[in-house]
C-alpha cells in the first residue's frame, strides 16, 4: 500500500497531542475584538479539541491512519 500524503493546510491548522487527540485553535479571535469581553478573548486563546468522527478525518489527512 502506498504512503499517505499529508494535507499541508490541515498540517498547519491541527496538532496531535501525546495521547493522540487532535488539537485546534478556536474561531472568533481574529477581528472585531473590541466589543468582546476580556474573559471571552482569554478563553479563545486556549486550544480546543476536535471530537469524534472529525478527529478521525483530520488524522487521515495528516497521514496517520
Amino acid at each position: 500500500m502506498p504512503k499517505l500524503k499529508t494535507n499541508k493546510s490541515v498540517q498547519k491548522r491541527f496538532k496531535i497531542t501525546k495521547k493522540g487527540k487532535v488539537r485546534r485553535n478556536k474561531a472568533g479571535k481574529q477581528h472585531l475584538n473590541s466589543h468582546k469581553t476580556a474573559k471571552r478573548k482569554r478563553n479563545l486563546r486556549q486550544p480546543g479539541l476536535v471530537s469524534g468522527r472529525q478527529a478521525r478525518t483530520v488524522k487521515r489527512l495528516l497521514g496517520r491512519a
